[in-house]
């Protein structure tokens, strides 16, 4: 789990509640169940009806990333294409079937078994590229659904403002309550523009990011497939793929890596 997400969402709601207790405010006045109500309740509803099934679908299942990114470990996929690389170079290209189980991604596991089966090494990164953009596509567009509640909710919350001042105006006859019920009203607004500004926008741009790391991943992955079907050595393919490894990821895998270059070599 990444804490500091947990932290950043703590820092962010604290510094509004400890300003307003600064301030003189009181936490009671920002507890309106009503206003809670008309604007994270109209904001589901107005992302609802401008997102798709599939989208809604794809976007259940990027939640749980928010706090979990799981992006893939890259001197991990180093290591276990330099085996394939090794296994390729010394007992031919059928020899890898037998490292299919022991791969856990799902594209480079697919990637290799259409190597095995003798699909050209162009063709093979043809459907990859297809799958990737495609995945890549449809994960962004469920993401950008935090991106159209951010901008909802402010406007949503607004409306909760106007509801409540109208009903303050037709309450006109009692003075000595004007006060509190147009603050009430407000509560609406910064519930909108807080929880935009706070939440739903940063949590969009986030998803977005570990998206982003994914086709990272992926490009790495098509890059080595490409250099174990050209028969190409350990040492070329780290050199190949090292922009995406980095040194800590070159320092994490050096047994293992080490051990694959000797193998291939």
């Amino acid at each position: 789990m990444d804490i500091s997400a947990i932290l950043a969402i703590a820092l962010g709601f604290g510094a509004i509640l400890v300003g307003n207790a600064m301030e003189g405010g009181h936490l009671s006045s920002l507890v309106q169940p009503t206003a809670a109500f008309i604007v994270f309740g109209g904001t589901l509803g107005a992302v609802w009806l401008g997102a798709t099934p599939h989208e809604l679908r794809l976007l259940r299942g990027l939640m749980p990333r928010i706090l979990r990114p799981n992006t893939a470990d890259r001197a991990v996929l180093l290591d276990q294409m330099l085996k394939i690389a090794a296994v390729v170079r010394r007992d031919g290209m059928l020899a890898a079937e037998a490292q299919l189980a022991n791969i856990n991604d799902a594209l480079l596991r697919r990637g290799l078994q259409m190597l095995v089966d003798g699909t050209a090494a162009e063709e093979v990164q043809d459907a990859l590229d297809i799958q990737v953009e495609l995945e890549a596509h449809h994960a962004t567009s469920a993401a950008k659904l935090w991106d159209s509640a951010g901008g909802y909710a402010p406007t949503i919350g607004i409306l909760g403002a106007v509801l409540g001042l109208i009903h303050v105006m037709q309450n006109l006859t009692d003075p000595s309550a004007l006060g509190a019920g147009i603050a009430v009203a407000f509560v609406a607004t910064i519930y909108g523009v807080g929880s935009a500004n706070l939440l739903f926008l940063p949590i969009g741009g986030r998803l977005k990011k570990i998206i982003g790391t994914d086709q990272e991943d992926r490009a790495m992955i098509m890059a080595g497939l490409g250099a174990i079907a050209a028969g190409s050595n350990a040492r070329q393919i780290t050199e190949l793929l090292s922009p995406w490894v980095g040194l800590h990821g070159k320092e994490k895998s050096s047994g293992t890596g080490a051990r694959a270059q000797q193998e291939a070599a």
